[in-house]
């Protein structure tokens, strides 16, 4: 079911070895101030994140990664999401450290807004729903 009332419903999870919580952490509580309802499943699989989206009926998924490996675990939860038939209508972002050359590759595996260290609540606050606008626009 999605959030009631307007309110944006965000799944918020990181990849499994990733230690780095706090920056998960601090990025749920801007969104929540924000008014959006925060799922915050920590490490996870991207089947455990894509089952979880599934079942919670989420509008969007972010990811909060420091340690590597986000374009191929990108490319396996944007290729789940498809495989769940999720994807059309649930934006996918993803916040954290990569490589600058990598950001070009995770638009076009398919996730909708990415975030660098340092932005802040009014950049991701605004990215988030200007990615859901869009990707909404696209379902109509």
């Amino acid at each position: 079911m999605k959030a009631e009332r307007g309110k944006i419903k965000v799944l918020l999870a990181q990849f499994p070895l990733e230690t780095h919580s706090r920056p998960a952490f601090t990025v749920a509580s801007m969104l929540r101030d924000s008014g959006m309802e925060v799922i915050y499943i920590g490490n996870s699989l991207p089947e455990q994140i894509i089952g979880t989206a599934a079942q919670e009926g989420v509008d969007v998924v972010g990811i909060s990664t420091y340690c590597g490996g986000e374009v191929v675990l990108g490319e396996k939860v944007i290729k789940l999401a498809k495989a769940k038939g999720i994807a059309s209508n649930t934006t996918f972002v993803m916040g954290g450290i990569f490589p600058p050359e990598d950001e070009p590759k995770l638009k076009a595996i398919g996730f909708d807004a990415l975030f660098r260290p340092g932005a802040t609540r009014e950049e991701i606050d605004k990215g988030i729903k200007s990615a859901l606008a869009k990707k909404r626009a696209k379902t109509r």
